[in-house]
Order: C-alpha cells, then structure tokens, then sequence
C-alpha cells in the first residue's frame, strides 16, 4: 500500500471526524425516531409528537455523556489496560527511541505508560498535545531490538500525526452508548418485561432497534478501523526507512499478543494487534477492527 501523505491522512481523517460526529448523533436521533413510530403503530402525526417532546432531553443525555467521556478518556483507558507511567529513569532507551522520532518530525513528545505484562503489544491514545500518549507492554520493550522497537513507536507516533487516535476516542464513545442502550433494553425485557403484555412488546421493539443500530454503528466504526493500520505500518516504513523492522516485529507480536487486563473490545481496537488473542467466530472476526497481521507483513516487505 501506497503511503498517501501525512496532510493527506491528517485531512481524511478530519472529514472522517467530522462525519462521525454527524453521523453516530444522527443514528442515536433516528433510533429513537424508529421507536416511537412502531410505538405508536405508524402514526407519524403522533410519531412526531412524541419525538419532538423527547428530542431535547436525547441531546442532552448524549451531549452529557460524550462530554464526560470525552474528558476521562485518558483514565478510562489507562484503568482498562493497567498501564502505569513509565518513567525516564526506568527506561532511557524506550525515552531515546521516542524523543528522537519525535524531533525528525518537529513533534511534541507524548508521555509515555507501560503494562506490566510479558506479551508483546503497543497503542497510541488521545485527543490533543496534552492527553497524546504511547504505551508499551513490559513484553515488547523487553523483546523487541532497537530497530523493531522503533518501527513500533513510528507506527503508533503516525497514528497521533494522523489524528486516528482521535477518531477512534470518537467511535469508541458513541459505540459505547449503543452498547449501553442495547444491554439495557436486553435486561429490561429479562427482569422486567414480564408483567403487562404491552410493557413487554414495547421493551421488544426497544431491543430489535437498539440492537440493528448497534450494529450499524460497528460498521461505521469498522470502516474507519482497518485502514488507519496499514497507513500506520506504511507511515513506519517511511519515518524510519527501516520496512523490515516492524515487519520483523509484527512477527514477534503475532506470537503473543495476549494481554490479560484488556477485557474491553473497544479499547483492543487502539493496540497495535488484538490485545484480546484470536478469533473465536465468524462473527468476531466480521467485526475485527484489525487487518490480518500477514498481509500487513507482505505489504512492509514489498518496501524492502
């Protein structure tokens, strides 16, 4: 794959947020639309009522919940993957590496966090200068020589120049409010949709448009996801004129990528390789955020 630029990437990815942020509002608005018209068996009249009457309190619910998400994003995902701050004194090499690719390009350095774990794996996060970030797994600094590492750190420091990780903080927020409302509406209808008959039928319809706009809500996401890694593996192979270090690391990651504190599907999407292990169904791997880490391999080394 081509590398296509950095303000190119930076670009896309801009008019990528930006239809993010108009279309995940748009479904959560129309689901609740979809609602209230089966609710009120296809009167539009009444339809439009009752969703006019709820439409501000919806926007003010997701406004809310994006804000709050938005500005802990940087804790949520560090209590979900255990990562510390790595401090200088305990790694000067993994300092060096960064702080050095991060002068080639005029960057401001992003702190640095490591998950005491022996498997090999890495992510960038954040939204702006102040919340950028990488962290490594204890595995892949240990693992890795110095030109694999670095291969690693220009790939995920090419995701902070490209802005991915902002666009992925945006999918993982309003994925995660679908999610919400698809398991609240499931467990509803398990402990409380057992009383009136018509309590249960409107929990039902509840569930069933939830549960589509979860999914598409995926596909969204899933159409942004696996492209950002190959631009990211070729941004590497570009920075560091080394293709075959990270094709050599993507090797040793493929290994063990396994990391045990990572229970969260959509804090996976932001490592490096799944964190969560291999597929397990079809299904799993229809929503895979993660390209085949083979084919990743075979286009690096078209580089060499």
């Amino acid at each position: 794959m081509q590398y296509v630029g950095l303000q190119h990437q930076i670009s896309s990815n801009n008019r990528n947020s930006f239809f993010l942020l108009v279309a995940f509002p748009a479904l959560l608005l129309g689901m609740f639309y979809a609602f209230f018209f089966f609710v009120d068996k296809q009167d539009t009249e009444l339809t439009n009522q009752h969703f006019l009457m709820a439409f501000p309190f919806v926007l003010v619910g997701i406004s809310i919940w994006f804000l709050i998400a938005w500005g802990a994003h940087s804790a949520i995902i560090r209590m979900a993957t255990g990562a510390k701050p790595l401090e200088r004194m305990e790694n000067k090499r993994v300092y060096n590496l960064v702080e050095n690719l991060c002068i080639q390009q005029g960057m401001k350095t992003p702190a640095i966090y490591i998950i005491d774990d022996d498997s090999l794996n890495a992510f960038a996060s954040g939204i702006n200068d102040k919340t950028y970030s990488v962290t490594f797994s204890k595995g892949i600094i240990e693992k890795l020589n110095d030109e694999e590492l670095e291969g690693v750190i220009a790939h995920e420091l090419t995701h902070i120049r490209n802005r991915d990780t902002r666009l992925l903080i945006i999918s993982i927020i309003f994925v995660g409010i679908f999610a919400f409302l698809a398991q609240m509406a499931l467990r509803t209808l398990q402990f409380g949709g057992r009383g009136k008959k018509g309590n249960g039928s409107v929990i039902l319809i509840a569930l069933v448009i939830t549960a589509i706009c979860y999914f598409i809500s995926l596909f969204l996401r899933f159409g942004i996801s696996r492209s950002r890694e190959y631009l990211a593996d070729a941004g590497s192979a570009e920075w560091t004129k080394k293709p075959y270090a990270l094709a050599n690391a993507l090797k040793k990651i493929d290994s063990d990528p396994l990391i045990e504190a990572v229970q969260s599907k959509d804090v996976a999407q932001l490592f490096i390789d799944n964190p969560q292990g291999q597929k397990k169904s079809f299904l799993d791997g229809l929503f895979d955020t993660h390209p085949p880490i083979e084919k990743r391999i075979k286009l690096l080394e078209q580089f060499v």
